[in-house]
C-alpha cells in the first residue's frame, strides 16, 4: 500500500539537499533540481555507493565512489547505460512541507552489474612446474633505450628459473598502460574492491595482467627495481598503489587472496639507501600475504655520491658476482616455496587466523541519514 511520508519544511529541505532519508526499508536520496525535489534510490548499483554523496550534473548524479551516473528523474544512466536504473520515489511539495511516496517505482528489472571483464583463475593442475613471475619496474625510454641495471638481474633469474624447469613470465611495466589509483580506500573502505574497480570499469587498462600474475597464476614472485632519490621507482609505487585492493580484501571481508607464494627483490642504483627500500618493500609485500627465503634480496650501488652512472652500468654487466647472486636469490625463492608448497595445509591455518584477525572495519553504514 502507498504511504506518503512528509520530510520537512521546503525550506529546510532545500538547505540540506543533496541529502539521504530512511523510509521504512528505503533508502533514499533526495535532490533539488530545475525548481524540483526529485528523489531516487540512495544505492549505487555497482559496488553500493551512497548517490546522495555525489554530484550533480545536469540531471545526473555521479556516485561518489566510482563515478557511475544515473538521473535523478528517471532512476537511468545515461544513454547507453540506461539499463542501469535505481528506483524512482513519487514527490510532493505542499503547503506543509515536502512529501515523498513509498513504495518507489521499481525498474521492470533492477540490474545487478556484472563487470565488461574478469580475470582469469588460472587454475594449476596438480604436479605443473613451479611458475615464476618477474615483474621490472624500470622506467626505460623505449626512444632512448638505455641499460638498466636491475633489468640486466632480473634476466639472470629467469635464466635460471627456465634451467629450474619452471614455467615463467616477465611483465615489464613501462610496457602496460594503467590508470593511476583513483583513491577508493580513500573515499570509502568498501568502495575498494577487488577486482580493482578501475579494472572492471576500463577493459583497457592493463593493470589485469600483473592482478592475474600475483592473485592467480605465480607461486614465486621476483621484482626489480632500481633506486631513484633513495626510493624504489615511480612505476614501482603506480603498481602498488592500485594494489591496495589486494590487501584491503584482507582488511574488510576477511579473504586472503595471496598464500603460500614467496616473493624475492632486485635493487640497484647509483645511489645509496638499499636497506630503507628493501624495507618498505617487505612491509608492504607481506601485507599482501607474501613470504620470503632466507636472505631474500640482494642489490647493487656505489654509494650515494657515484653519479657516474657509466661506471655503475659497467661494473653489473662485467660483475659475476651479481650474476651469480640472481642465480641463487631464485634458487632460495624457489627452494622456500616447494618446502611451503609441501606443507601448505599448516601454512593456511596462521594466515586465516591472521585474517580474521585484521577484519576490524564493520559493515558499510548508510549515510548521514534524517529519518521520518
Amino acid at each position: 500500500m502507498a504511504t506518503w511520508h512528509r520530510l520537512g519544511d521546503t525550506a529546510e529541505l532545500r538547505a540540506r539537499v543533496p541529502c539521504a532519508v530512511k523510509l521504512d526499508r528505503w533508502s533514499v536520496a533526495l535532490f533539488f533540481h530545475d525548481g524540483q525535489f526529485r528523489a531516487i534510490g540512495n544505492t549505487c548499483n555497482h559496488k553500493g555507493g551512497p548517490l546522495a554523496e555525489g554530484r550533480l550534473h545536469g540531471e545526473f548524479v555521479m556516485c561518489p565512489w566510482h563515478a557511475w551516473e544515473y538521473s535523478v528523474i528517471t532512476g537511468k544512466g545515461p544513454e547507453g547505460y540506461d539499463e542501469e536504473q535505481v528506483p524512482v520515489f513519487a514527490v510532493e511539495e505542499r503547503p506543509d512541507g515536502v512529501y515523498v511516496q513509498t513504495p518507489p517505482v521499481m525498474p521492470r528489472k533492477l540490474v545487478k552489474h556484472k563487470p565488461s571483464h574478469l580475470l582469469e583463475q588460472h587454475l594449476k593442475p596438480v604436479g605443473a612446474p613451479a611458475r615464476v613471475l618477474l615483474i621490472s619496474t624500470t622506467a626505460m625510454d623505449d626512444v632512448n633505450p638505455r641499460f638498466s641495471t636491475s633489468d640486466a638481474l632480473l634476466e639472470h633469474a629467469l635464466d635460471q628459473a627456465k634451467r629450474r624447469g619452471a614455467d615463467t613470465q616477465y611483465v615489464k611495466l613501462r610496457d602496460l598502460k594503467f590508470r593511476h589509483c583513483e583513491g577508493n580506500y580513500s573515499k570509502a573502505a568498501h568502495a575498494c574492491t577487488w577486482p580493482c574497480a578501475i579494472t572492471e570499469r576500463d577493459p583497457e587498462d592493463q593493470l589485469a595482467t600483473v592482478y592475474e600474475g600475483l592473485v592467480h597464476w605465480a607461486d614465486v614472485v621476483l621484482l626489480g627495481t632500481p633506486i631513484r632519490w633513495g626510493n624504489a621507482s615511480s612505476l614501482y609505487y603506480k603498481m602498488i598503489e592500485r594494489l591496495n585492493c589486494v590487501q584491503n580484501q584482507v582488511t574488510i571481508r576477511n579473504q586472503v587472496l595471496i598464500k603460500n607464494k614467496v616473493a624475492a627483490f632486485i635493487i640497484t642504483g647509483g645511489q645509496d639507501n638499499i636497506q630503507a627500500v628493501a624495507g618498505a618493500m617487505f612491509t608492504f609485500w607481506a601485507e599482501l600475504g607474501f613470504v620470503f627465503p632466507p636472505f631474500p634480496f640482494i642489490a647493487h650501488s656505489r654509494g650515494w655520491d657515484a653519479e657516474d652512472m657509466q661506471n655503475n652500468v659497467r661494473q653489473v654487466k662485467m660483475s659475476d658476482t651479481l650474476k651469480e647472486a640472481a642465480y641463487e636469490l631464485l634458487d632460495r625463492a624457489l627452494d622456500f616455496w616447494s618446502i611451503i608448497d609441501r606443507h601448505k595445509a599448516e601454512m593456511d591455518k596462521p594466515m586465516e587466523r591472521a585474517g580474521r584477525k585484521a577484519s576490524t572495519l564493520p559493515e558499510p553504514e548508510e549515510s548521514e541519514e534524517m529519518t521520518v
